[in-house]
């Protein structure tokens, strides 16, 4: 018996010093995603993003950038047979923020689960489910919330601006409506969930350190914290671009990560991938 054990004992030990199988993700998003391994179109505003700090903590996971700048769920789900995806252990789903901006219909959770089709953000959500199921029924399945975002000013063309979510899109709908489908199909669904809306520590309050804008009493630059800066206007022709470097927090831009976002973002995803 005792043999028994201590041999039970060795192989135990064996398998904890074993190589992780490698294992596949498919990533799929807009912008925020997309940027990983560009930063030079960030202007350096930040170094690596969310995969490849995921990827450092665990080396076993070879990722693919399936991101696209400024699509949406219902874009995504569209183009869900041109996209290259390919069988993995893990796929990402990290879309919303354009869905918001875009005023895509969210819709109800009937529409994800009759697979209406692509009108409504459920509908698309299914769609894009039903492909990954095709691929893989066995892969773990995370969706992702969008951050918080407060004024977003592109930082390759400051007249590129959108208002931030805290008032409604043009179909007076919050951003937190998109983030709420997105739980709900996640929770009903059984799939792992990293809610960055609601539990990511970021919000319109500390997105960003502050918004340099110019006084229009004075007409001097002054750095104004959220909401002071929300009925300011911006002069693309005249002004300076708002977010220096020091106005970065948990964004860069108004709207994409930081690398401290990215960090947020990984560790979250970190937390649940590695009980896999």
């Amino acid at each position: 018996m005792k043999k028994v054990l201590l041999l039970v004992a060795f192989i135990g030990l064996l398998s904890a010093f074993a190589p992780q199988k490698e294992k596949n993700w498919m990533a799929i998003g807009d912008s925020i995603t997309f940027l990983d391994t560009r930063p030079e179109l960030t202007k350096n505003r930040i170094t690596k993003g969310y995969m490849t700090r995921v990827v450092e903590k665990l080396p076993y996971l070879k990722f693919a950038n399936k991101g696209y700048p400024g699509w949406t769920i219902k874009g995504i789900a569209d183009n869900i047979n041109n996209l290259n995806l390919e069988r993995a252990d893990f796929y990402t789903v990290f879309l919303g923020t354009n869905d918001w901006w875009t005023n895509l219909p969210i819709g109800t959770y009937d529409d994800y689960k009759n697979a209406t089709g692509n009108a409504t953000a459920y509908g698309s959500y299914r769609t894009v489910v039903d492909k990954i199921r095709s691929l893989n029924d066995h892969a773990v399945i995370i969706f992702i919330t969008p951050f918080q975002r407060t004024d977003y000013v592109d930082i390759n063309n400051i007249h590129s601006t959108i208002h931030g979510d805290y008032k409604p899109n043009n179909s007076g709908v919050l951003l937190s409506a998109y983030a709420d489908a997105i739980k709900d199909i996640a929770q009903k669904e059984h799939f792992e969930l990293v809610d960055l809306y609601y539990k990511s520590g970021a919000n319109l309050t500390n997105a960003v350190n502050f918004k340099r804008m110019r006084d229009p009493k004075t007409g001097k630059y002054k750095n104004y914290k959220y909401p002071d800066y929300i009925d300011i206007p911006l002069n693309p022709d005249k002004d300076d671009y708002p977010y220096p470097i020091d106005a970065m927090n948990w964004v860069y831009d108004g709207l994409h990560p930081s690398d401290k976002g990215h960090q947020r973002i990984a560790d979250m995803l970190v937390k649940i991938m590695k009980k896999y």
